[in-house]
């Protein structure tokens, strides 16, 4: 099976088994007829996956890693805050009559500052350091800016990645304050480690480990049966991982440079409900 199914698989019935209900708490997210949507929890789950053995998709459920990619491109190459910038419809419900997230996610990373070596923004620091400054302990992102935090639509989930360079190797470490385990969890992982694959090949390194860490991992109240019936499925083995080779420039990617080769995964036959 595919390693990442096996740690989907692991995660979820380690929440389902030994995770901690919120149906005593008041919460913020709503189901469409207007009912609570709860969950149950673990904290500090730790997740490695190592991009020189496969690339990490889960197989029990199928995955769309161009339009994964799409919204990776959206948030970190366009630095776009509005869903008009994006192929598919996932933030329809975030957005406001204009478009617009508000300061959320790539209007954070958009946003330049000076340094001694010009005026850069978060992921052009990132590239300048990885090419320039590999030993560096300093390579990393913020999305969580207290001082937007009021005039974004969504607190950023997946918030921060940290780089770091051994010998020739590319790590990153992802943090992520909360992750919706059945719409969101295979969906980030895939996303996470094509960018780490883009950045070494722009960067002349080799990808190697994504880590990645989440603070509340949860599975909503109506998504459990779903859960249990994709965690019951047999896994098929991973897929290989094709990007284009001949693109040097993250700024000249997009979401036609990627590919899995021989995937195959089980179906999703119900709609998913949506909380928001």
């Amino acid at each position: 099976m595919s390693y990442a199914d096996q740690v989907f698989i692991d995660n979820c019935k380690e929440i389902l088994s030994h995770g901690v209900w919120d149906t005593d708490l008041s919460v913020r997210p709503r189901w469409e007829d207007g009912t609570p949507a709860h969950t149950v929890k673990k904290f500090g789950l730790v997740n490695r996956y190592d991009l020189r053995e496969e690339f990490p998709v889960i197989t029990v459920r199928k995955q769309y890693l161009r339009s994964a990619v799409d919204e990776l491109l959206w948030i970190w190459q366009k630095k776009s805050n509005n869903i008009r910038d994006l192929h598919s419809h996932i933030w329809d419900a975030w957005a406001d009559e204009n478009g617009s997230i508000g300061k959320a996610y790539g209007y954070q990373l958009g946003v330049k500052h000076r340094y001694p070596e010009g005026e850069m923004d978060q992921v052009d620091r990132v590239l300048w350091s990885l090419k320039h400054d590999p030993a560096s302990r300093r390579i990393l992102t913020s999305l969580y800016n207290h001082h937007d935090l009021s005039e974004m639509a969504l607190y950023p989930c997946a918030w921060s990645v940290t780089f770091n360079v051994s010998g020739r190797t590319l790590n990153a470490i992802l943090n992520q304050r909360s992750q919706d385990m059945l719409t969101a969890n295979g969906w980030n992982v895939m996303q996470y480690a094509a960018l780490v694959h883009m950045l070494a090949q722009v960067s002349g390194l080799v990808p190697g480990e994504l880590v990645h860490v989440i603070a509340d991992a949860h599975i909503y109240d109506r998504h459990v049966p779903i859960v249990e019936e994709l965690i019951a499925r047999k896994p098929y083995d991973a897929p290989a991982f094709w990007m284009d080779p001949a693109v040097t420039d993250f700024y000249a990617f997009t979401r036609d440079h990627f590919r899995l080769e021989g995937y195959q995964a089980h179906p999703l036959d119900a709609p998913i409900p949506v909380a928001v």
